[in-house]
């Protein structure tokens, strides 16, 4: 089906005299069943497709989307893809569309996520409210399962494609005045354990009850993984040619330098049996495995087929569908773990501060990466090796230039999802000196 829209996009495009367009088609089959008060209140479908075209019209060029795919929608959105580049203003930067490279099919797809049913998530979904219930708890939560593709083509032969699917349970389990949460994503749902996160969840809100207040200060802290996920997740899109070049990063003046502590390297790679995500980029170029950091040594960043021309160096398969203002960026983040698992960092302590979970992170310092944000939903006392008691939320101004030099311990790493940035692959870790601002009222 792509290759014929392709066929009449350029045909389109030839009656405007036009020869160079790109087209990105986009489907997505999703859905979710939601859950609130221990009952399913919402169960949601949605099928879409969509064309993108981009046009090159004399050194400018636009980018049109539709969802409209009958001979009138593609003709009427290569209209506008033109109509918008001729009042654009002339890039002297601008490169010609990609050309074809060969690069291995990749697709991540479970027959099981493809094909579940609402029947079948009110099912799973009813056994982990029975879990929470069981506990004189209230959960809430969702349950999806999504099917998608990803397919782009130009007129120079590029005819790249990738189909995905993709199944998430996070659930909240709420008691008076505490409360537990877990969550994780899976591209075959069999390799889900929504009824094990629920226990999770419910576990940590009856550990927590009773929150003592512990005063604001530098804490020893273990971080789960989904808590290293969305606290280091807010630096990737630095690791960017395009954000170096503007001063917008903060690897400014820092590549090649010794900025983290020598256990930390950091990866992005989209083989990565953990991962998710199609092979190539917006222009569909392959994506290579990039040493992000090697032993606390900034070493590679993402480079797009611009970012690499003006560089003189090949581009790394990052980049974004243009016209964009961002450029690039890594999406497939592995951080290399360790050898100590979660139960024995705890065991390890002396005191320290457990924590399940951040929200509400904001950028402080850009270019010495510090952030605001908040625990939430388990954050607990390690006294002697042992989680003694629930405490009350803090809010925290870290660095994560500073957190990633005084990392202690790492576990092995696993797919983790959280809800401030994208799932990534990284370990729990235990850190030294983290800096907890405030106390919260809950």
């Amino acid at each position: 089906m792509a290759d014929e829209l392709l066929e009449q996009v350029v045909t389109a495009a030839r009656t405007h005299g036009i020869t160079e367009v790109e087209a990105i088609v986009t489907t997505s089959d999703d859905a979710l069943t939601r859950f609130a008060n221990n009952t399913i209140h919402q169960n949601v479908a949605e099928r879409t497709r969509h064309l993108s075209v981009r046009a090159i019209v004399d050194g400018r060029t636009a980018r049109a989307t539709t969802n409209r795919l009958d001979a009138d929608g593609i003709r009427g959105v290569v209209a506008d893809a033109i109509a918008i580049a001729r009042l654009t203003e002339p890039d002297p930067e601008l490169l010609p569309l990609a050309d074809p490279q060969p690069f291995g099919p990749r697709n991540r797809f479970a027959d099981a996520t493809a094909q579940a049913t609402p029947d079948h998530r009110a099912r799973i979904v009813g056994e982990a409210i029975r879990v929470v219930e069981g506990a004189s708890q209230t959960a809430a939560g969702i349950y999806s399962t999504a099917h998608s593709t990803f397919h782009i083509l130009n007129s120079h032969g590029v005819s790249a494609a990738y189909s995905e699917t993709m199944a998430r349970f996070s659930i909240t389990a709420m008691a008076a005045d505490s409360s537990g949460w877990a969550k994780a994503s899976a591209v075959d749902l069999g390799d889900l354990d929504p009824i094990a996160l629920a226990r999770s969840a419910a576990q940590k809100a009856a550990a927590s009850a009773h929150p003592r207040e512990l005063p604001a200060g530098r804490y020893t802290v273990i971080l789960e993984p989904a808590a290293v996920l969305d606290l280091a997740g807010q630096m990737f899109g630095d690791f960017s040619a395009t954000a170096i070049r503007d001063d917008r990063s903060f690897l400014t003046g820092r590549m090649g330098k010794k900025i983290f502590g020598p256990n930390i390297t950091i990866y992005d790679d989209v083989r990565h049996p953990l991962q998710a995500g199609a092979p190539f980029d917006g222009e569909g170029v392959g994506r290579r495995t990039l040493t992000l950091v090697d032993k606390g040594v900034v070493k590679d960043v993402a480079y797009s087929r611009h970012a690499a021309a003006l560089a003189g160096v090949a581009p790394t398969g990052h980049g974004f569908p243009l016209p964009n203002e961002h450029g690039e960026a890594p999406t497939n983040i592995v951080i290399a773990g360790g050898e100590t698992p979660l139960d024995r960092m705890i065991a390890e302590t002396p005191r320290g501060v457990l924590v399940t979970r951040l929200w509400y992170i904001r950028e402080v310092d850009p270019y010495e990466k510090i952030f605001t944000g908040m625990t939430r939903d388990g954050t607990f006392l390690v006294e002697g090796g042992q989680v003694v008691c629930g405490v009350r939320n803090f809010r925290f101004n870290q660095s994560l230039i500073e957190l990633l030099s005084n990392v202690e311990a790492l576990s092995t790493p696993l797919r983790a999802s959280g809800e401030e940035t994208f799932d990534m692959v990284v370990p729990a870790m235990r850190v030294k000196g983290f800096n907890f601002t405030e106390v919260t009222k809950f």
